[in-house]
């Protein structure tokens, strides 16, 4: 992050001279939103997990091209060996006018139907909150009126359904009352973010010419916890890591064998619990990066609104790790954790010293502790424990040479990204935001999950940002996902804004 864009990040949070008015384009963009929502009902009835049913993405972006096309808005599908990604175009602004593309992704989660508070994940329901809690509503109440804090509960509702929808709505916006937009207007919607978008740049490739812009706007992601207009700058990027270590050639008799050798499953724990310290920092040398972030980037941190003491009452912890001096500060460094153990099973006991013990870890990186620098540090600290590392199950003779051995295995993902907070397309957005609400758009330099932007920044080799527009505590990836029926509005507003707001050149 340079040193300009430091301070012109800083004099944004602090100015408070801004006093724009919210728009009074909002009974055009809540007309169009109206007729939309109906449609974003039934996009969420639709199955949508790519990881489990090719055939349910193909019936999904065909579901989608054929209902933006419904609008007027040009469309086809985009070969991706039976998952095809949608493309979406509306160019009205004019041969000389900038483009903008906008990605999104229409798969979602897998869900697990016994941990919801509904009879499906895939019938969108109503809740109004009473008594702190929510409260099944018919959905015929949403004929005739609807209270912003209203929801609805389903799988995709947040993530990313809601918001393709919200720019449908914004496009029909313009279209019903004949408005030319400021920007010529591509969509991207990706068929298998979830599972990591493994062709998403195989299909930006063979696309090029048709995916040509002067930015990338994702719409993805939860908003500021106040629910302000938010812009993000940048993201971590994510990598998989699953060690193995290894015990008897079999699961022994923990009555015969127990305190003659060596539990793998103790042994696995200990080292996990080396690579932290209490609290929470990662233990392992140079792990955080070589030049830890500067004062002015933590003051710029610092200055993005934060109500810790909510998070925490959320999340139902009682205190959050010391990693860094807050949240936003914590989500820009390099992170380590550990999202599964296993050892034989907690359900069907047996008395036994495991023959291996297994842990799944996730590395989130950022642009200077990118993957290969942070897995080459892991591999060390392994090694600096005694532990020698092989590629697959270890021979009997393997066995019988070393008293500690582990496999690693990695599965690279996304790489971090970091858009100068004073890149054309970040101004641009901020100003129409505030135009939009009336009030300062929070912008974030990073945030602390993964999206996958690589491809976009590699092969169109443009700026990207990200714009989330559904509420924080929306659920996503998790039981009772749900969407504020208000971000619906607003977000269509925020996105009409955007696309008739001049972009500078």
């Amino acid at each position: 992050m340079s040193m300009r864009s430091l301070l012109i990040y800083g004099f944004v949070l602090l100015s408070f001279s801004y006093s724009s008015k919210a728009s009074d384009n909002k009974p055009l963009t809540d007309t169009a939103a109206a007729v939309v929502f109906n449609d974003y009902l039934t996009y969420l009835t639709l199955p949508n997990v790519a990881t489990q049913s090719a055939s349910d993405i193909q019936k999904v972006a065909e579901w989608t091209a054929e209902k933006y096309g419904e609008y007027g808005i040009k469309t086809q599908l985009l070969d991706n060996e039976g998952m095809p990604m949608v493309y979406a175009e509306y160019a009205f602004a004019g041969k000389d006018a900038p483009t903008i593309l906008f990605y999104a992704h229409m798969d979602g989660q897998p869900v697990n139907a016994e941990l919801w508070d509904q009879k499906s994940p895939w019938q969108p329901v109503l809740k109004v909150e009473e008594d702190g809690k929510w409260v099944e509503k018919p959905l015929s109440l949403l004929k005739n009126q609807y209270d912003p804090n209203w929801r609805i509960f389903a799988r995709s509702a947040s993530d990313d359904k809601a918001p393709i929808m919200m720019l449908l709505s914004a496009l029909h916006t313009l279209s019903v009352n004949q408005i030319t937009p400021s920007i010529n207007v591509k969509v991207l919607l990706d068929s298998n973010e979830e599972g990591g978008s493994p062709s998403l740049a195989e299909v930006i490739e063979k696309n090029k010419d048709l995916l040509s812009t002067d930015a990338v706007v994702m719409l993805d992601g939860p908003m500021h916890p106040s629910n302000a207009p938010t812009v993000v700058f940048g993201h971590r990027g994510a990598t998989l890591v699953k060690l193995t270590v290894y015990g008897p050639i079999s699961d022994s008799h923990s009555g015969h064998f127990g305190n003659f050798i060596q539990n793998p499953a103790f042994m696995l724990s200990s080292l996990l619990a080396s690579m932290k310290n209490d609290k929470g920092q990662v233990t392992i040398p140079r792990y955080y990066g070589d030049a830890p972030l500067s004062a002015a980037e933590t003051q710029v941190l610092h200055t993005i609104p934060l109500d810790e003491d909510a998070l925490l009452t959320r999340l139902g912890v009682a205190k959050p790790e010391s990693v860094g001096d807050n949240y936003y500060e914590a989500i820009s460094l390099p992170s380590l954790n550990i999202n599964g153990l296993s050892a034989a099973s907690t359900k069907a006991v047996r008395t036994i010293i495991p023959a291996e013990a297994t842990a799944s870890l996730d590395i989130r990186t950022t642009k200077e502790a990118h993957s290969s620098r942070q897995i080459d540090l892991l591999r060390n600290f392994i090694k600096s424990k005694g532990y020698h590392i092989v590629d697959e199950v270890p021979s009997p003779e393997l066995r019988l040479k070393h008293d500690k051995l582990i496999r690693i295995q990695t599965t690279k993902g996304t790489a971090a990204l970091q858009t100068q907070l004073d890149a054309p397309v970040g101004l641009w957005a901020k100003e129409a935001l505030e135009s939009a609400r009336g009030e300062n758009a929070i912008l974030i330099p990073l945030m602390g999950g993964t999206v996958p932007t690589a491809p976009l920044v590699t092969s169109l080799k443009k700026p990207v940002i990200l714009i989330p527009l559904v509420n924080a505590d929306n659920n996503q990836h998790a039981p009772n996902e749900n969407l504020r029926i208000g971000n619906f509005y607003s977000g269509t507003q925020i996105l009409y804004h955007l696309l008739t707001t001049p972009y500078p050149q």
